[in-house]
């Protein structure tokens, strides 16, 4: 599976972005899906998941009630609605496959190249 992440800019605190991670290959949509993020300094940490028929999701607690996860299979497709933006949000943006979902970034076999995400104040 190839992931390709698009949909990263430039935002001021309270905007909105929608990031996409296009699949491609062999059955892309029988994988789970998650979004990860790494802030310069910091290390890799889970932002968002959701399974293959998007009947499970999952948001880290720093972004509950902020942004959205999605996908539609058609497209092969997942999305990650980021509303409210804020400064510590900023960090480069990265979606991942495997077979089921995990909040943890070392079970992910396949990643996309990362979009930047930068928000400021």
């Amino acid at each position: 599976v190839q992931l390709q992440a698009s949909g990263g800019g430039l935002a001021q605190t309270g905007d909105s972005l929608r990031l996409s991670c296009a699949a491609s290959g062999r059955a892309a949509s029988t994988y789970s899906v998650g979004w990860f993020r790494q802030a310069p300094g910091r290390e890799r940490e889970f932002v968002a998941v959701i399974n293959t028929d998007s009947t499970s999701k999952g948001l880290a607690d720093s972004v509950t009630g902020r942004f959205t996860i999605s996908r539609d299979n058609a497209k092969n497709t997942v999305y990650l609605q980021m509303n409210s933006l804020k400064p510590v949000d900023t960090a480069v943006y990265y979606c991942a496959a495997r077979q089921g979902s995990s909040v943890f970034a070392d079970d992910y076999d396949y990643w996309g190249q990362g979009t930047l995400v930068t928000v400021s104040s």
